[in-house]
């Protein structure tokens, strides 16, 4: 099972609500397992490579199913390599962690322009944590 355009728009609308409860602007990136984006949005008044920013830790952690805090060193695996190669940074600081369905990588959500990256982290988690809200109600 892969990520759908409506999951990943849950996930960047929960991002950017918790965004705008901390009095911040932010970019916020839906990945599929293979670094390929599904739903990327940037607040107004974000800085403009937030969105540059939140692709690459979305995709640092889809591949590898880490925090992009946690990835070290050169990024080796498969679908990271490819996206880097197509021009999209492997963005290795805290902001991304993987979309995870039954212990199973789906994808990642990166989130980059607030404050500090434990802001982004939160704003992240809050993505995600409504997507795994919406399948506990199932």
């Amino acid at each position: 099972m892969t990520l759908s355009l409506a999951e990943a728009n849950s996930i960047v609308a929960a991002a950017i609500t918790k965004a705008r409860q901390l009095n911040v602007r932010v970019g916020v990136a839906v990945c599929d397992k293979l670094g390929n984006v599904i739903a990327l949005n940037r607040m107004d008044g974000a800085y403009a490579n937030a969105s540059r920013y939140s692709v690459g830790k979305a995709v640092v952690s889809a591949g590898t199913g880490l925090p992009s805090g946690d990835v070290v060193g050169i990024v080796d695996h498969s679908p990271v390599a490819v996206v880097v190669a197509q021009g999209v940074p492997a963005i290795r600081i805290r902001g991304g962690f993987p979309v995870l369905r039954g212990g199973e990588v789906e994808g990642g959500c990166g989130v980059a322009g607030a404050l500090s990256p434990e802001q982004d982290e939160e704003c992240a988690r809050a993505g995600i944590a409504i997507l795994e809200r919406q399948h506990a109600g199932r």
